[in-house]
């Protein structure tokens, strides 16, 4: 049998030129130019929208009282900010700072306990299997198609009953239910926590309380905080239960305080100046809250959006 190997055979391949488009090219540059101008503009609208209240706000807590119906809304007068802001936390022996101080307690301890409720809920339907789960969910999100102004009159019957009414228990019990976080945090439990964790610990020996508090509550801690920002803005901006559940003026979160105070202008107009610079004063902590914690509120967002 001979080893000598075949010649190979070479084939010749005629090249082929390349094919030219005989269409005519589309201007797009034009068409992409105009496109970004049209977008940048309806935004540039939308921000100064945006903006315009606020910047009427500002603008009109630096006048004093004359300055104030004297010149145009977006017109600067003399500038009396400190003195206002003095104004406000005087007027009334200080009565203002209460209203800050109530409105803390409402926001930020009614945010924290709704938060870890909502987070614990939203785990235990995402990790364990129990009769009737999915019924009890589909309760728990019907919850979310219920306007909170139609449930108000209800918890005011029973906050009634209960003698709750006209103390800090009456805003603080009603904010620890929310349905549309418990749906929020099943969501962060399913993309932040796997199961192969909450069984290597259960192997490890660890009961259910102290996997979710040193396991699973860490490792939902954007999810958390994206919860905590969206019931802080609710309970820090909550005027309707607070106007139905409380006559004690002590008790008033600012923002009822502010209406009580726009309310009376119609007797006495110097309440015009307080009730301004009050409201620049109250929109202070929202724009503290959101600047120092979009990083969790963002990356918390985005994973909730991703399975």
């Amino acid at each position: 049998m001979s080893t000598q190997a075949l010649p190979s055979r070479t084939v010749e391949r005629t090249p082929v030129p390349p094919v030219r488009s005989t269409a005519p090219s589309r201007p797009r540059a034009p068409r992409a130019w105009a496109s970004k101008a049209a977008v940048n503009t309806v935004l540039v609208m939308l921000a100064l929208y945006t903006l315009m209240p606020i910047s009427w706000l500002l603008i009109a807590a630096t006048k004093n009282r004359r300055d104030l119906f004297a010149t145009n809304g977006f017109q600067f007068g003399e500038f009396n900010l400190f003195s206002n802001i003095h104004e406000v936390f005087t007027h009334n022996d200080g009565i203002y700072g209460r209203w800050l101080l109530n409105t803390v307690v409402y926001a930020v301890v009614g945010s924290a306990l709704s938060s870890l409720v909502s987070v614990a809920a939203g785990y235990a339907f995402d990790k364990y299997a129990f009769a009737g789960k999915e019924k009890l969910f589909g309760v728990v999100l019907a919850g979310v198609l219920v306007p909170g102004a139609v449930l108000t009159l209800p918890m005011y019957l029973l906050a009634s009953k209960a003698g709750l009414t006209n103390t800090y228990w009456a805003l603080l019990i009603p904010s620890l239910v929310n349905p549309f976080g418990v749906y929020l945090a099943r969501v962060f439990s399913e993309g932040y926590v796997p199961y192969e964790v909450i069984e290597a610990a259960r192997v490890d020996g660890s009961g259910e309380v102290r996997t979710f508090r040193r396991i699973a509550l860490p490792m939902l801690a954007p999810g958390f905080m994206t919860l905590f920002l969206f019931s802080f803005t609710a309970s820090w901006n909550n005027f309707y239960g607070a106007l139905i559940m409380l006559n004690d003026k002590n008790l008033y979160p600012v923002s009822l305080g502010l209406h009580m105070w726009n309310v009376s202008t119609t007797e006495s107009p110097e309440m015009y100046s307080l009730a301004i610079t009050g409201s620049l004063i109250a929109v202070i902590p929202l724009v503290i809250a959101f600047l120092c914690l979009q990083r969790f509120w963002r990356s918390g967002l985005t994973a909730g959006a991703v399975k």
